[in-house]
């Protein structure tokens, strides 16, 4: 794989990132590293961002486009511009994760026997899109049209979302310049937005080609132009957030140099938001416009406080933690802890949904593949960006399928998907391949483990704890083996070797993937958004938090329900529309 290529120069790492840093020398005037860093005669801010992940650097940086703005954005973590690991996308494996990771960690999972697993997430500028495997999907359009339903806002359907995905997007081809047509639909893609994305650098192999040709003979799938336009279903060529061979994270696409000029953007870093806080309580809404934030090391406490808006922008598993501790949550479990309750939001940190994964394994023939040497992979990126350092690995395709109609578990159970055009799995290949449930019925929670901030929180991702996600793996599972195991493959893939519900008991089969189960990394909706009428949720439709002015939440802890699809698509998406509902609140 190339992202565990070992190469010989990281051995004079540190003179390798000064020269990285010589040559793309940053902009350093408007970000601070600590908060003794910031100079005392600072305006007002209009707009507090409290999270400088995925989310938050768009809005940071879309918010500032306007110099009417005066905007601070808050990070707990360090800078990631110019880091090698980060901009060079098959050195995904060789990321520091003591430093850009949060290295989260399950509870014991009832539904894993019992097992934990760590849980990533991105810490620093750019959150997990710096530390992510680049993969760029946007879901079916039934996903969205179903977000419009639950919320009672049409402004959620597909094809009121298309200029916002067009929007945040630059579409630059394949790595190299290679000739790619056939693999992507020029129209779906946006030109002129903010985050690079394209294709692998290298062409069509034979495994690409015999893929193809077992769609055609299986017939019950089939090649997928483009699998962005809103119906995924199929063969598809994967695409990825790495236009030019290089990583296009939130805070290289959105806080590039040019941004960080603007003299009405400031960025903090290394400080962690502890609270948000009432500007004055009033029913029957409160007034939440401030923000406590804290240096780790010095371990003081400052507060900061919007004139017009709070935007908390913590992910999935922040967002809640730090809106548990600010007292707005389950009065219950608030009053359980000794925090004052500000605001009964029972919702809070509740419905979790990850998408499930199970390993698969294949006796594949070995390959006559040519193997780059590193140091010329290594020179390769170094001039032109190719080679298998542009990319994260040698995957060019994915597959997406539905539960067939007739299967028992439908029949059993409702189904769980958005609509006919979204799919039920994604099917990554490989010796080691891997289905993923995208519709899973179990959910999890993140729950307060301590009233200290920077303990971090307890998180019961629920995964397999409903019996449709193992019923409906068991049938995706044999979608894969038939697809991978078809005459396409002949001579290619000697055998299955599972785990296999055709060859194992139902109780073996049970156990086994139990063992081997872990989630896909996806976790979303801990502050959904719902219609502003229900009792359930806790943002309404324009992601504002219910029962408070002044406040927003803006990441992927607002999905009302996860997208059959990888979920960094998605949240580029949602940010920027809710910039646009930022925007039109104020001017």
């Amino acid at each position: 794989m190339v992202s565990s290529l070992q190469l010989p120069f990281l051995t004079t790492h540190a003179f390798l990132l000064v020269t990285w840093h010589l040559l793309f020398p940053l902009a350093r005037c408007a970000v601070y590293q600590s908060l003794e860093g910031l100079p005392a005669d600072l305006k007002p801010f209009d707009f507090i961002v409290a999270g400088g992940g995925t989310a938050g650097s768009v809005v940071a940086s879309r918010l500032s486009e306007n110099t009417n703005f005066n905007v601070l954005l808050i990070e707990a973590g360090p800078d990631t511009a110019g880091v090698l690991e980060i901009e060079v996308p098959g050195l995904i494996g060789q990321i520091n994760a003591s430093i850009y990771n949060w290295n989260y960690v399950t509870t014991p999972q009832a539904g894993l026997n019992g097992r934990t697993l760590g849980v990533p997430r991105g810490r620093g500028l750019g959150g997990s899109s710096c530390i992510n495997g680049m993969a760029y999907s946007r879901g079916a359009s039934d996903d969205y049209d179903n977000w419009a339903r639950l919320t009672g806002d049409p402004r959620w359907r597909w094809n009121a979302l298309w200029p916002y995905m067009k929007r945040h997007e630059h579409w630059m081809g394949a790595a190299g310049g290679r000739n790619a047509t056939g693999e992507y639909d020029p129209s779906v893609h946006g030109y002129n937005g903010n985050v690079g994305t394209g294709l692998p650098w290298d062409a069509t192999n034979e495994h690409d080609i015999r893929a193809i040709r077992q769609t055609e003979i299986q017939g019950d799938l089939h090649l997928v132009s483009d699998h962005n336009a809103g119906q995924p279903i199929g063969l598809t060529w994967l695409q990825l957030t790495t236009g030019g061979g290089e990583r296009w994270s939130a805070a290289k696409s959105y806080l590039g140099p040019h941004v960080r000029r603007r003299p009405n953007l400031r960025i903090l870093l290394n400080t962690h938001v502890t609270r948000v806080l009432p500007v004055k309580a009033s029913k029957p809404r409160i007034d939440v416009r401030t923000v406590e934030v804290a240096d780790r090391a010095a371990g003081s406490r400052v507060t900061f406080t919007a004139k017009k808006e709070l935007i908390l922008s913590g992910g999935t598993i922040g967002t809640p933690q730090i809106l548990l501790n600010s007292g707005i949550g389950n009065r219950t479990e608030l009053e359980r802890l000794g925090i004052p309750v500000v605001l009964d939001s029972p919702f809070v940190g509740e419905g979790m949904m990850e998408h499930v994964t199970v390993t698969l394994t294949w006796n594949i023939v070995p390959q006559n593949i040519t193997v780059i040497d590193p140091d010329v992979a290594w020179a390769m990126w170094q001039q032109n960006r190719t080679g298998p350092l542009s990319t994260p690995g040698p995957v060019h395709q994915v597959m997406w399928y539905r539960l067939p109609q007739k299967t028992d578990v439908l029949s059993k159970y409702k189904d769980t998907s958005s609509g006919p055009g979204s799919p039920h799995f994604q099917f990554t290949f490989g010796d080691q391949g891997r289905v993923i449930l995208l519709t899973p019925y179990s959910r999890g929670s993140v729950k307060l483990n301590s009233t200290d901030p920077f303990v971090h929180p307890i998180i019961d991702q629920g995964l397999l704890t409903h019996p449709f996600d193992l019923a409906a793996l068991k049938e995706g599972i044999r979608t894969a083996k038939k697809f991978y195991t078809g005459p396409a493959w002949e001579g290619y893939v000697l055998g299955f070797g599972g785990p296999d519900p055709d060859v194992l008991s139902a109780e073996e089969f049970e156990t086994r993937v139990r063992e081997v189960a872990r989630t896909f990394l996806h976790p979303v909706g801990t502050a959904a958004m719902s219609s502003k009428h229900s009792k359930q949720g806790v943002v309404d439709s324009e992601l504002r938090v219910k029962g408070a002015t002044g406040l927003r939440v803006v990441d992927a802890s607002v999905f009302p329900l996860t997208p059959a699809s990888l979920t960094q698509g998605p949240v580029y998406i949602v940010s920027e529309r809710a910039v646009d509902f930022i925007r039109h609140s104020w001017l």
